[in-house]
């Protein structure tokens, strides 16, 4: 579809200059001399000041790092289940070279011979309560050029990750090919970030929503900082996938990000409300009975060992849950609408709250859990052995969802319909709807590019995408295999969120016109070797999920 003349003439201005940033960002070279000197690290290299102290990295590639910074103190003893506070200034130069402590955190297993640790590799270091800590990569120090500042939220839903969990979270691919500021950052997780302990009273009355507070925090650091790193606080973008999608999402409805988030990208996750306080603080009065305490005696869960707190919490919920006859998944920990920090209702109805402001993308997998990869039998399933997987994983008529997929999508085969069953496209349709009720733009995106790995039988997997934003395909090898096919798409796709950053539009040189989402058509551009629009193909099959 092409733009009518009237409406080139609203648009041209915010258009051109997308495809036009987009355009230059595809010029610039990403080579790097690699029979130079690669790394450079001395004492008066690579030293930034921050509001707290000086800080000193190291430039690798041409891109200065550094590497666990801290926007918050220690949360451990009495700072547990309280508001991140400021870290305390320090003296001198201190040391930013390797990453921050990961929040306190399950990660048993994660090492394991196994097809999924050859995959992702996770990357874990030392785990501790002195984890509010970020990263920056940027190509240059206070020199004035106020680059645009992409914001990484890790997924893991509330409960694991880090910033640096995946290779595929490297900042410093996008941060050269860009010309942009690169952050991610560590915060509070699971119990220790999203314990609702307010019946113990007022001193812990924000206990439940701790854990997002500190990536307020983060962005305030962000703020308050990014300038000594060449960056532009008046334009900060974040991105999350996965629980970092549902993360993007809870910030940019909390009134207090106002001013510190300016576009938002939300990848394979999303929320439109937070936790009922109602249920988070029942589940704070049963974290009390588990361990004997009294209201009056909260702060004694401030001084057990973190790991025995995670496990005395889960406990907790697992009984409740069990009491209350909830089965599946039940309840866990997570951000809850207190009608303070987080509204209570849905996150962007309200026409005229500061996420009205906030233009956003939404993006997907069409395979997020590719469960024919370590079982190649699955590939070789019929329409029966659909319906029955169908009918136990989602519930109700089985035959009539398959038939609905089936009928939108004739080309698939059983197994790639059960991948698009699964892919919780619906949810993300829900967001953007109800984000349309503000004035700011909406664009979706649904990833479908497969690898050439397990006999092509990864398919687009949940988290897969990651890499193809940032920039990263070529070091994600476990995801891509590498090389010029998912080389190429990333361009694109990175082209594309480097024009959303700029100017809050993403349309540019490398893809078709993107045009805005709208619930009655459904524009969503395909990202594939061959992108293109598509307009709402499974909106009927959709519906059978119902």
């Amino acid at each position: 579809m092409k733009l009518k003349a009237a409406s080139l003439l609203c648009m041209g201005g915010v258009l051109l200059c997308g495809m036009m940033a987009c355009s230059n960002q595809a010029k610039q070279s990403t080579e790097v001399n690699n029979d130079e000197q690669q790394l450079f690290i001395g004492d008066d290299i690579a030293v930034a000041q921050t509001q707290y102290g000086k800080v000193k990295g190291f430039i690798l590639r041409g891109i200065y790092n550094f590497r666990g910074v801290p926007y918050g103190a220690s949360t451990a003893g009495e700072n547990r289940f309280m508001p991140p506070r400021e870290p305390e200034p320090w003296e001198g130069v201190r040391p930013a070279v390797f990453w921050g402590d990961t929040a306190p955190q399950k990660t048993k297993g994660k090492y394991r011979n196994t097809y999924s640790t050859f995959v992702d590799h996770w990357n874990y270091y030392d785990v501790s309560e002195d984890c509010l800590m970020l990263n920056v990569w940027t190509p240059g120090l206070a020199d004035g050029k106020k680059r645009p500042v992409l914001v990484w939220l890790h997924g893991g839903g509330f409960t694991n990750g880090s910033g640096i969990e995946q290779d595929g979270y490297n900042g410093e691919n996008i941060s050269r090919y860009g010309d942009i500021v690169f952050v991610s950052m560590n915060h509070r997780l699971g119990p220790i970030g999203f314990s609702d302990l307010s019946a113990a009273g007022k001193e812990f009355e924000s206990s439940g929503n701790v854990g997002i507070l500190d990536l307020v925090a983060g962005l305030k650091w962000v703020h308050n900082n990014i300038e000594q790193f060449g960056g532009d606080p008046g334009n900060v973008t974040i991105i999350g996938q996965s629980g970092g999608g549902s993360k993007v999402c809870t910030l940019v409805a909390m009134p207090e990000t106002q001013g510190l988030i300016h576009k938002a990208v939300a990848l394979s996750g999303n929320s439109t409300d937070a936790i009922d306080k109602g249920r988070s603080a029942a589940i704070g009065k049963a974290i009390l009975a588990e361990a004997g305490l009294q209201p009056s005696q909260a702060h004694k869960l401030q001084e057990m060992p973190w790991m025995d707190y995670i496990d005395l919490a889960n406990r907790a919920v697992a009984n409740y849950n069990k009491q209350q006859g909830i089965t599946g998944r039940g309840f866990g920990f997570g951000p809850v609408a207190d009608g303070t920090h987080i509204p209570t209702g849905g996150f962007f109805t309200n026409p005229s709250a500061p996420s009205a402001n906030v233009p956003m993308i939404f993006c997907t997998t069409n395979c997020e859990f590719s469960l024919s990869r370590d079982n190649a039998a699955l590939e070789q399933m019929d329409k029966k052995q659909l319906v029955e997987m169908v009918t136990q994983m989602k519930g109700g008529n089985g035959e009539k969802i398959v038939d609905a997929y089936a009928k939108a999508f004739p080309d698939k085969k059983p197994i790639e319909l059960l991948g698009l069953i699964l892919s919780s496209r619906e949810r993300v349709i829900a967001t953007a709807n109800q984000k349309l009720t503000q004035k700011a733009p909406v664009y979706l995106a649904w990833f479908g590019w497969n690898p050439p790995l397990f006999d092509a039988r990864m398919r687009a997997f949940h988290c897969l995408d990651i890499c193809f934003w940032l920039k990263n395909t070529d070091l994600m090898l476990t995801h891509t295999g590498g090389g010029k096919r998912p080389r190429d798409l990333s361009a694109k796709m990175t082209d594309a969120l480097l024009s959303f950053m700029r100017t809050g539009n993403p349309n540019c040189a490398s893809l078709p016109e993107w045009p805005q989402y709208t619930a009655e058509k459904g524009a969503t551009m395909v990202l594939n070797d061959a992108c293109e629009v598509v307009y709402d193909p499974d909106r009927e099959a959709r519906a059978s999920l119902q």
